[in-house]
């Protein structure tokens, strides 16, 4: 069950990165991509992923529902040369089947494992390096310029925001009564991490094709 739940965000994630990407094509600045509908509509696939991501994490283990999820790569490449016009190089689908099969091996490797309960050490250790990863990705944002490299810095640290989420999205407790959870550091974690992977993945395909961002985000989750 895990792990169909991590094939559908997958598939989610992929549409979201098309539609962000549709988006991004359009002529104007980042605060008009943020309300841009199609960018709104990629906001809310990968909502939706990002939800279904988590439920996954709770019976699989991090790397398994990684790896699932980062065949949504697979899927963004195969699309966008139908809805982006983009030119995907032979070599590149070699690379698809590769990975694609690579994940299919994991996958069927995995099982059912609950999210055990976190120690103290390993919780401020994540949320040390969650915040840490949430401002720099937050501050790379903000900074001026419109170089390919900064895209390039972007996609990367918005893949080490989403992986910060991910392991605090597994390790995050809940408690009774439910608002007593908003005092877990863990959920603020998965929060900031989340937001500012997402806003370094926006300016990211501003400023480069879909396939390569997109790749390098899924290289650094």
């Amino acid at each position: 069950m895990s792990l169909a739940i991590a094939v559908l965000a997958a598939i989610a994630y992929a549409g979201g990165s098309i539609l962000q990407a549709m988006a991004a094509t359009r002529p104007g600045t980042v605060l008009a991509l943020a309300v841009s509908p199609l960018y709104l509509a990629g906001l809310a696939a990968d909502a939706g992923a990002w939800v279904l991501s988590l439920w996954a994490l709770q019976g699989l283990a991090v790397y398994v529902v990684q790896a699932v999820l980062a065949g949504s790569l697979a899927l963004t490449v195969l699309l966008a040369p139908l809805v982006l016009h983009a030119v995907i190089r032979p070599r590149d689908y070699l690379a698809i089947v590769v990975m694609v099969s690579a994940l299919a091996v994991v996958g069927m490797s995995s099982r059912e494992q609950p999210a055990p309960p976190a120690g103290g050490g390993a919780v401020t250790l994540l949320s040390v390096a969650g915040f840490a990863v949430a401002a720099l990705a937050g501050l790379a944002v903000l900074m001026p310029g419109r170089t390919d490299r900064r895209g390039l810095l972007l996609a990367g640290l918005a893949g080490l925001a989403y992986s910060a989420t991910a392991l605090a999205g597994r390790m995050v407790q809940q408690r009774t009564p439910l608002i007593a959870t908003l005092a877990e550091p863990l959920l603020w974690v998965v929060i900031s991490a989340g937001v500012a992977g997402t806003a370094a993945y926006a300016v990211a395909l501003k400023r480069g094709a879909v396939a390569p961002t997109t790749a390098l985000l899924w290289g650094s989750r």
